[in-house]
């Protein structure tokens, strides 16, 4: 059973900085695509920032230039460091995984991440 575990949300002014980890207990980490989501009370649901097992790296316009997507393949974790946060930013961020094997997807359960202004 792979399991994903976010962590390191809160609260934060704005302009400050945080930094997600998601650890997994996948042993196919080092091949999976890992994946930084975001929902906003009374939104869908939307991509942030991806990593491919290569280490390439793609963002979401909204959060290009501030936020840094990272993996550590000998920790199975995945960090998302955010900085210059923004009141828009507030949301429950959610890991995931994808298994190039199964093409199966794996989620965390989420953390709050909520910036005041």
């Amino acid at each position: 059973q792979v399991q994903l575990v976010e962590s390191g949300g809160g609260l934060v002014q704005a302009g400050g900085s945080l930094r997600l980890s998601c650890a997994t207990s996948t042993t196919i980490f080092s091949i999976s695509a890992m994946g930084w989501y975001r929902q906003a009370p009374g939104k869908q649901r939307e991509w942030v920032a991806s990593i491919t097992s290569r280490a390439m790296t793609y963002y979401a316009d909204s959060v290009k230039g501030r936020f840094t997507i990272s993996r550590d393949n000998a920790k199975n974790t995945v960090y998302l460091q955010m900085n210059s946060l923004k009141p828009e930013d507030t949301a429950v961020y959610y890991c995931k995984a994808h298994n190039p094997v199964t093409t199966y997807d794996y989620w965390g359960q989420g953390t709050q991440v909520t910036v005041s202004s």
